[in-house]
């Protein structure tokens, strides 16, 4: 698999870098130097297609910009996700990228063809998801993200 994975995939630009933090206010304090301000959310509990199973979770975000690229921030509260999965298994720090692509089903379909498979995700409508994928031995996750709604 020595290939371009990107070409093969045909995925567009780097849309998104995810960092999973512990503490929000330590990593804002070491980010914001280097990003500039960021934009934090308290969504609420959300519900996502984890492993298989719907799972509930609450996450904190702030969302922040290098040029054309957003820089997230998660810092996990509660509930079964990947980021709860990333900080168990000892890590911190750059945890996924995203890019936009038109029909997610396609690209996880392509996505799963060179090993990747879905972990958490969900669909709200016609042209509106999301997928984490992962691959053994990478603990790199890409987003996929469909957003016809703009």
């Amino acid at each position: 698999m020595s290939e371009d994975i990107r070409k093969q995939l045909t995925l567009p630009d780097l849309n998104q870098v995810g960092f999973v933090v512990r503490d929000m206010t330590q990593a804002l304090a070491l980010y914001e130097p280097l990003f500039g301000p960021f934009s934090v959310m308290n969504p609420g509990s959300m519900s996502y297609d984890y492993r298989g199973k719907q799972e509930e979770c609450v996450l904190r975000l702030a969302f922040g910009k290098s040029g054309d690229v957003e820089i997230e921030l998660i810092q996990w509260m509660s509930g079964g996700c990947p980021h709860k999965e990333f900080l168990d298994a000892g890590r911190e720090g750059m945890h996924h990228l995203r890019f936009i692509v038109d029909d997610l089903d396609k690209q996880v379909k392509a996505a799963d063809a060179l090993g990747y498979e879905v972990i958490w995700g969900k669909r709200w409508g016609e042209g509106l998801a999301v997928a984490y994928l992962e691959r053994s031995d990478d603990p790199l996750v890409l987003e996929f993200f469909e957003n016809h709604a703009g």
